[in-house]
């Protein structure tokens, strides 16, 4: 393949970054086990979900990590944009949506800011809130998900951030079935 203008390694970085994290998000065990609603809002709030640990990671490492993280950003907008437009929203209603589902995003981001500051109440009321919104979430499944988001927070700190800039993030296997969640298929 020709490559008419040099790519920027930032920019891939933070492609590559967004992939893995789409990739997470889809994986059946958050719909099936974890219980999150498998709808577009299901999808949209588990992508939140994952970029919020990815940035948290980041935040950690602010000066080197900055600029990787708008880049994230601007990759996942421009998802939602060529998503929406695919689904068929129109042309004039395309900027509105993506405005609104970044406005949610960094509600997103600050809710669960608090929630990893704070006890296991304040998370598992902003997942409730959010990740289960459309659909009321048994307690052991948001127990799960709760320990699921605090287990990626930790093992996203202990990752080498050159593996991190390179957009290499590497996450842990969704929330195990429950034997209430298995009783209910």
């Amino acid at each position: 393949m020709l490559t008419l203008f040099k790519t920027n390694p930032a920019r891939r970085a933070a492609e590559t970054a967004y992939a893995r994290i789409v990739e997470q998000a889809r994986r059946p065990g958050f719909f099936r086990a974890g219980g999150v609603p498998d709808t577009l809002d299901g999808r949209f709030e588990l992508i939140c979900l994952h970029a919020f640990l990815y940035l948290h990671r980041l935040r950690q490492d602010e000066k080197e990590a900055a600029r990787l993280g708008q880049l994230l950003c601007e990759a996942m907008f421009a998802d939602f944009d060529r998503s929406l437009r695919e689904m068929g929203t129109g042309d004039l209603s395309v900027g509105r949506e993506v405005k609104r589902m970044a406005e949610a995003f960094y509600g997103r981001v600050a809710a669960y800011d608090r929630g990893l500051a704070g006890d296991e109440a304040v998370l598992a009321a902003a997942l409730a809130r959010n990740l289960f919104g459309t659909a009321p979430a048994a307690p052991d499944r948001l127990a799960a998900m709760a320990a699921y988001v605090r287990r990626e927070a930790t093992g996203l700190s202990e990752q080498k951030l050159a593996a991190l800039l390179a957009g290499e993030p590497h996450f842990g296997p969704p929330p195990e079935a429950t034997t209430a969640a298995v009783g209910e298929r």
